[in-house]
């Protein structure tokens, strides 16, 4: 697909989609009715390691260890990108580590020297970590790394996923969408709008499969089987922080029957899902048609029981990456 016939379509991907999940620069960076396309390409990045699961089918990972893993990779990534200190990457990064961030080669050396050419570059970068989800060996870190004093910066998602027999991170994946200068429905791309006013996982430890069905329920419903009807998951106030739609559910249903009339050929394809207590996290694959490469876009949706005592998804944000057309590895993005 032409730069000139690409641009409208990746912009109703970009805003249109988004709107309905309540849900550049190298980080760190399947369940019911996920097709099978999805699962197969989510294991075959690294097949020695096939059965450490994602979403709703991961194995048992002790609580104590989900939150030790996310302590360990808020912890790269700062002394990585703030610091720029390579010991953390010797002590808690396989060496032979697997990358999908399209702008890096495989192994931990080639992080070595990508964070020496970039502090280099930005000695006063930021990373801003706003949110931290674990489930399983995955953990995924929501931020705004500010590479420049007084600039907007990015909306990063890195996903990790840790290696059980040594406690070292194994592989990356992250999708980074620069921050615009405004946003339509008055939220920035991090906050919390929603009651409880954390940007950390709340609520009991047994409510994370509840929360999971309700969000791939409403993802699969919507994106994968293209039925409207799946805003009957959405609370009405829907907090909106993807800059580009406003707050809100009213309309959708209308507005997604129009969208699927106009892109029959879409293909949306759930990679990987992450769930902590209220927060679920799902990493897609995003095409107008099968030639298109697409986008890669993390929603992240936080589910709340509402007064009746129905699970809503109620809050959303994402980023936003289109698939490039090279890459310095051979492990896709997904």
């Amino acid at each position: 697909m032409s730069n000139s016939t690409s641009r409208l379509p990746r912009k109703a991907i970009a805003t249109l989609l988004a709107a309905a999940t309540v849900g550049a620069v190298a980080g760190f960076a399947p369940a019911a009715t996920a097709t099978a396309t999805a699962t197969a390409t989510a294991t075959a990045s690294a097949p020695s390691h096939s059965g450490l699961g994602l979403g709703l089918d991961a194995p048992y990972t002790s609580p104590a260890t989900q939150e030790r893993n996310k302590r360990v990779a808020v912890h790269v990534l700062t002394q990585l990108f703030e610091e720029g200190n390579l010991k953390v990457a010797d002590r808690y990064i396989r060496e032979d580590y697997i990358q999908h961030n399209p702008a890096a080669p495989n192994g931990r050396e080639a992080i070595k020297n990508f964070i020496r050419d970039w502090t280099a570059r930005f000695p006063d970068h930021q990373y801003n970590v706003k949110r931290v989800l674990a489930q399983g060996n995955l953990v995924l870190v929501h931020s705004n790394p500010v590479y420049e004093p007084g600039t907007r910066g990015a909306a990063v998602v890195d996903i990790f996923r840790f290696d059980p027999r040594s406690g070292m991170i194994a592989e990356h994946w992250d999708t980074v969408q620069d921050v615009p200068a405004t946003s339509v429905n008055g939220n920035d791309m991090f906050g919390t709008v929603s009651n409880p006013h954390t940007n950390q996982p709340s609520g009991p430890r047994w409510s994370t499969a509840l929360s999971e069905k309700i969000a791939t329920s409403y993802f699969d419903t919507l994106l994968v089987d293209k039925n409207p009807d799946a805003v009957r998951y959405l609370a009405p106030e829907y907090y909106q922080h993807n800059p580009t739609i406003p707050s809100g559910s009213a309309g959708l249903r209308e507005q997604f029957t129009n969208f699927f009339r106009q892109f029959p050929n879409l293909i949306v394809e759930r990679k990987r899902v992450i769930a902590d207590r209220d927060y679920v996290a799902i990493h897609a694959h995003y095409r107008l048609s099968p030639e298109d490469r697409g986008q890669s876009v993390v929603d992240i949706f936080r589910v709340k029981k509402q007064k009746n005592g129905e699970l809503k998804i109620i809050e959303h944000w994402d980023a936003v990456q289109d698939v490039p057309a090279t890459s310095a590895n051979d492990n896709t993005m997904f």
